[in-house]
């Protein structure tokens, strides 16, 4: 709630008395429930008055003279650089209420926000569970109340975890571009961990180093911080409710008190202004809690008629020591006490409140006494245009000089309640919303002709699949898929050398997010990316590779991989067939209808890729290695294809369709080419026993002096005359070294790649991890090469054109190089650069871009299912992923070995490819392969 210095706060809210040892809560994703306003967050039907403008632009300068423009936060006091989450609360309600007044615009407004939840989402948690109780607030760091830095921090307050979830829910409501955002934050809390039995708890730190979890929130606050959590769907009944209370007679007024005492808990139960008046402004008031506030400004009332001293008391900081006191109605069984957090009187500094005073006038407007008390403090400004000073002293009739975020914030929350027509800010939330959008960091929505990221998106020949604008926007209707029959209990073959840490399952399961965020429950297919309802071959395969990934982690159970596997094989069976022979390129997630990358419908499909065919038939291949249990569902399904037209001369070839001027579709077959997933996937095909000597690693490669390191930029061929957009980048190279290992010849090139992006980096400071990633605007795609279209370090996009300060530092391509090469300095520089880069509900961004630092937004399954695998990479004792199958006689094996199927089986009913180890490694090698650089250029 409060943030206090020394010298300046104490202490607050912390009850401090036992309940017992280490209690562990299970954190959990809320399911968010959104406000529904029936009026609009900017329909002002009450404008403020010429004097009201005044006072409104008065604390809203507080925030402008305290912003922290390296963090985006603000000053809880007066150039005092540090604060709480209820502090942070306070700004953006304030933040929330100036752009709604027009004090700010919405360029403003969203810069501000941007850099605010940039930095809040990148702070370090205690315990890495719930912010700490203070941070500073120049750098973010954790701190003490003396804002000296603390490695581990001092605890959580619940309280204030309360307030800033009931800010957030108002900032989504009015702002709906940053829900998604604040989902992601207030899912990376373990905001479960300060719930239990139904209350509060807040953690603070023993002085034996020990966490003490400690019950917080007495009568007025513990509802208020409640609320919070039940707009984020998280429960706690017992301190919603009211019980236990008491009432006390105060002046004559009967006042409810908490009926828990300081002597038997160390937790004062005084009785103040701002509980109400926030329940009031933001929930409104009704019921119990509606009489109970009347009761309280009633007695304040009541001390003015007995003793002419103007009344309006709640917790304030003061200009001078102790810096913070509790001004109360009752407290510790003493009426007006006035007290620091550890219940020592200081009567003589008792004062009038600022914000008590201007909260009363707005919540009962036709109050004489309300008004009274806030015609004495509606002009004690600063005189420096600072903000609004914190009260008047009732002994010395001095004003209290104190500068506080909180005074100046609830000011403008109340001035907006009062715009409003003093509708509640939360309790109905808003219908119309601003229209301005987050920065870089929430994710946009691309147009309507965004590629899926896949090396798919690239047409193998120089004719290009057009891409048509959809002329229906209609939302599909979403196809229902049922599962495949339950096959054995689940099991796994696959033995872990270590668990993994902490950390490590913290990425694993935000990376798992994504596939929870972006599945279709009633087809079983996976999103290839966020913001797009489609699905190519190559990003099912990412999710199957996932699925294996997450379960031999114990990222999600038996049973869910199980049912996940069952319906993504059952979809698979129902995918249309391009010609009657392979998969298309692109389907609609919905209605399993063949669709362009465009996502418009093609009824008559748009070619096959060999490579997406080479990514589902490596997971395939391993789900039938590890999980035995689904071997003939898998035989099923590729028994079901053609490979007559993919498979040709030991070269693998893709289909596109093009459109002549007579309006005819002609289908055009060429050969992959493209460098590090032509090899992937001829990989990915030996394992089923076809013969791809041409296509698989090997032969000579030509390079280009990237960095002083000579970088393979493609294969020397001359079995076609194939064009397409050359470049090379890290994506292919890594997935190959994860799931096949690194052979001698894949080694050769895999490692100058490497090197070059390291050199880079030492020439120029700059982290690179090039790759093909997603960006939220055009062209959508990006390709961050090592050397592209013979020029180093471009970025391109498919269309093979630059793209200006387009290059990214890739999340997937970080964690991968740090798997495969952990005690290398220049992974763990990338590692380290890239590991914050999550949004809990959403999986992994993309990466940063090279030029700004700033979060790439987007999320994909092939950046999540990249970093699930490197991290199962970690753990298996850096062996290849794929794993060789024993089993020889399965439906598979069986139909090559009948021969003559008429679908181009293979040959011979033995797979093309064996794991052979050596002193270099484990990885899988066809025989009689050697390959040579020749340097040169394109």
């Amino acid at each position: 709630m409060i943030y206090k210095p020394p010298q300046q706060k104490l202490l607050r809210w912390i009850a401090l008395f036992l309940v017992g040892t280490f209690l562990q809560l299970l954190f959990y994703i809320p399911t968010p429930v959104l406000s529904q306003n029936s009026n609009s967050c900017s329909n002002i039907t009450a404008p403020l008055t010429s004097e009201e403008q005044t006072y409104a632009r008065a604390a809203w300068q507080y925030f402008v003279k305290n912003y922290q423009p390296a963090t985006g936060f603000t000053n809880s006091t007066g150039g005092y650089p540090s604060g709480t989450l209820w502090d942070m609360g306070n700004y953006l309600m304030a933040l929330n209420a100036a752009r709604w007044l027009n004090l700010t615009d919405q360029a403003d407004f969203d810069s501000r926000l941007n850099k605010f939840l940039t930095t809040l989402n990148t702070l370090k948690l205690f315990e890495d569970a719930l912010p700490n109780k203070v941070y500073n607030a120049a750098t973010a760091q954790m701190v003490d109340y003396g804002n000296n830095p603390l490695e581990r921090g001092i605890g959580w307050s619940a309280l204030d975890v309360g307030r800033i979830l009931a800010a957030f829910d108002v900032i989504r409501t009015c702002h709906p571009q940053y829900n998604e955002w604040l989902k992601g934050i207030v899912a990376k809390w373990q905001v479960a961990r300060s719930l239990k039995d139904g209350e509060l708890f807040g953690a603070t730190v023993l002085p034996d180093k020990k966490t003490l979890l400690v019950q917080e929130g007495r009568l007025g606050y513990e509802e208020y911080g409640a609320r919070g959590y039940q707009l984020w769907g998280f429960s706690a009944p017992k301190a919603i409710a009211l019980e236990p209370f008491k009432l006390v007679e105060i002046n004559g007024v009967q006042i409810p008190v908490d009926s828990r005492d300081f002597q038997s808990t160390n937790a004062n139960n005084y009785v103040v202004s701002e509980s109400y008046i926030l329940d009031g402004i933001e929930f409104g008031l009704q019921g119990e809690l509606a009489d109970f506030a009347a009761r309280v400004l009633d007695v304040q009332k009541r001390r003015f008629d007995t003793t002419g001293q103007l009344t309006a008391v709640t917790e304030d900081n003061i200009n001078q020591a102790p810096y913070f006191l509790y001004n109360t109605v009752y407290a510790n069984g003493v009426n007006w006490a006035t007290i620091t957090d550890g219940n020592q009187p200081y009567p003589q500094f008792r004062s009038i409140s600022t914000k008590a005073a201007f909260g009363w006038r707005y919540l009962f407007p036709d109050n004489a006494y309300a008004q009274k008390v806030f015609d004495a403090v509606k002009d004690l400004r600063s005189p420096d245009d600072a903000g609004y000073y914190a009260g008047i002293y009732e002994e010395s009739k001095q004003p209290n000089k104190a500068l506080t975020g909180n005074t100046n914030g609830l000011i403008l929350e109340i001035l907006y309640y009062k715009a409003r027509g003093n509708h509640p800010l939360i309790a109905s939330g808003s219908a119309s919303v601003s229209n301005g959008k987050p920065s870089e960091n929430v994710s946009g929505k691309p147009s309507e002709n965004a590629s899926p990221v896949t090396p798919a998106n690239q047409p193998n020949s120089t004719v290009k699949t057009p891409i048509a604008i959809p002329t229906d926007n209609s939302k599909p209707t979403e196809v229902a898929v049922a599962p495949i029959p339950p096959v054995d209990s689940p099991s796994s073959n696959l033995k872990l050398d270590r668990s993994l840490t902490v950390i490590e399952r913290r990425y694993a399961e935000a990376a798992w997010r994504y596939f929870q965020a972006n599945y279709h429950s009633k087809n079983g297919l996976i999103d290839d990316r966020s913001d797009f309802k489609g699905a190519t071959l190559w990003g099912l395969g990412n999710y199957l590779s996932a699925l294996h990934a997450a379960r031999s982690l114990d990222i999600i159970t038996p049973k869910e991989f199980d049912r996940r596997t069952r319906h993504l094989l059952a979809a698979l069976t129902k995918l249309p067939l391009f010609a009657g022979e392979l998969p298309s390129r692109s389907y609609d997630t919905r209605s399993l209808q063949p669709v362009d990358y465009g996502g418009n419908p093609i009824p008559e499909g748009n070619g096959w890729s060999a490579l997406d065919l080479g990514r589902m038939l490596a997971a395939l291949y391993n789900l039938k290695t590890c999980h035995p249990e689904y071997t003939a569902a898998v035989d099923k399904i590729v028994l079901d294809w053609s490979y007559l037209r993919v498979v040709r001369e030991g070269i693998l070839s893709s289909a596109t369709v093009t459109k002549e001027q007579d309006g005819r579709y002609l289908t055009r077959v060429n050969p992959e080419i493209r460098l590090g997933y032509e090899e992937y996937a001829a990989r990915a095909f030996q394992l089923w026993g076809f013969n791809l000597e041409r296509s698989a690693v090997g032969g000579e490669y030509q390079t280009a002096s990237v960095e002083g390191v000579k970088v393979p930029i493609q294969r020397h061929r001359t079995d076609t005359n194939s064009k397409v957009n050359q470049y090379t980048v890290s994506n292919p190279f890594v997935l190959y070294a994860l799931e096949f290992g690194l052979d001698p010849q894949m080694r050769s090139l895999f490692e100058p790649i490497f090197q070059a992006q390291a050199e880079r980096y030492r020439r120029t400071d700059t982290l690179t991890a090039s790759a093909t990633t997603l960006i939220d605007r055009k062209p959508y795609t990006v390709h961050s090469t090592i050397t592209g279209q013979g020029e180093a370090w471009a970025a391109l996009g498919d269309d093979g054109k630059p793209v200006p300060k387009g290059r990214l530092v890739s999340t997937a391509v970080a964690f991968a190089y740090h798997a495969l090469l952990p005690e290398n300095k220049y992974s763990q520089e990338l590692l380290q650069g890239t590991t914050d880069l999550y949004n809990p509900s959403a999986g992994f961004y993309e990466g940063f871009y090279e030029t700004t630092g700033k979060t790439a937004i987007g999320f994909t399954s092939d950046t999540n299912s990249i970093i699930l695998q490197s991290l199962l990479y970690s753990v298996t004792n850096r062996q290849p992923l794929i794993r060789p199958t024993t089993t020889t006689n399965s439906l598979w094996w069986q139909a090559v070995s009948e021969g003559n199927s008429g679908r181009g089986l293979p040959s011979t009913a033995t797979p093309q490819t064996k794991l052979i180890s050596d002193s270099s490694g484990s990885y899988w090698v066809s025989d009689g392969k050697n390959t040579h650089l020749v340097t040169g250029t394109k």
